[in-house]
C-alpha cells in the first residue's frame, strides 16, 4: 500500500492510499503521531496517539488540528492489523509565517495584475477616443463635420464643371475687358463757331 501525503499546510494535510483487496475489515485505520519512538517500537498500533477510522469505500481523508512546523509519522492499514513499513509515511507541516507569506505573495500578485489590466483598459480607451476625435471633431454633429463622398456628389461635381468652364488667365481677362470697353469721351470740345449770346 503506497501512502501519499499532499496539500500540506501548517495545521492540516491530505492523505490518500490505494484500495487494498486483502483488507476484509469495514474500516481503514489512519494512525499518526509526532513521536518518533514509534519507529523504534516496530510500528505497533499502541505507539500512535491519534487514530481515525475511514470506511473502506473511501481511499483518502483530511487530517486537521496538526502542530505547525512538526514532523509526523503516519501509517494507513486495515482496522485490525498492525502497520508495516510500506504502509507508513513521514511528512512535516509548514510554519505559520511561511504560509502567511505565501498567501500575501499571491494577494500582491493578484493586485498587480488587476492594476495592469485597468491601466491597459484606460490607455486603450484614450487611444480610441483620440482617433475618433481627430476624425470627427464634433461627434454630436458627425453628419456635418464628416461628409461622406458618394456617387451622387461626384456626379453633381462633374455636372457643375460642364456648366461653369474653368477660369481663364489674367491676360485673357484684360483682352476681353478692352474689347467690350466703350470709346473714351473726348476731353476737349470740338472747335467751331458758336453764336454769341446777346446780353
Amino acid at each position: 500500500m503506497g501512502v501519499t501525503v499532499y496539500n500540506i499546510s501548517s495545521t492540516s494535510v491530505r492523505v490518500s492510499w490505494p484500495p487494498s483487496p486483502i483488507c476484509r475489515d469495514t474500516f481503514y485505520s489512519v494512525m499518526y503521531d509526532p513521536n518518533w519512538n514509534s519507529l523504534i517500537m516496530g510500528y505497533k498500533r499502541k505507539s500512535f496517539k491519534h487514530e481515525e477510522r475511514i470506511p473502506v469505500s473511501q481511499t483518502s481523508t483530511h487530517l486537521a488540528n496538526l502542530l505547525p512546523l512538526t514532523a509526523y509519522f503516519l501509517c494507513v492499514t486495515c482496522q485490525a492489523a498492525d502497520p508495516v513499513r510500506e504502509q507508513c509515511k513521514v511528512f512535516s507541516t509548514l510554519s505559520e509565517s511561511s504560509e502567511t507569506h505565501d498567501r500575501g505573495g499571491w494577494e500582491h500578485m493578484a493586485g498587480v495584475w488587476l492594476t495592469c489590466c485597468l491601466l491597459l483598459l484606460i490607455v486603450a480607451g484614450l487611444l480610441v477616443w483620440g482617433c475618433l476625435h481627430s476624425t470627427c471633431p464634433f461627434p454630436g454633429r458627425a453628419a456635418d463635420s464628416c461628409p461622406v463622398v458618394t456617387n451622387v456628389s461626384r456626379q453633381n461635381r462633374s455636372a457643375s464643371a460642364h456648366l461653369f468652364p474653368p477660369r481663364s488667365s489674367s491676360e485673357d481677362s484684360i483682352k476681353r475687358a478692352a474689347a467690350i470697353q466703350p470709346p473714351l469721351i473726348q476731353a476737349h470740345p470740338p472747335t467751331g463757331n458758336y453764336p454769341e449770346h446777346e446780353s
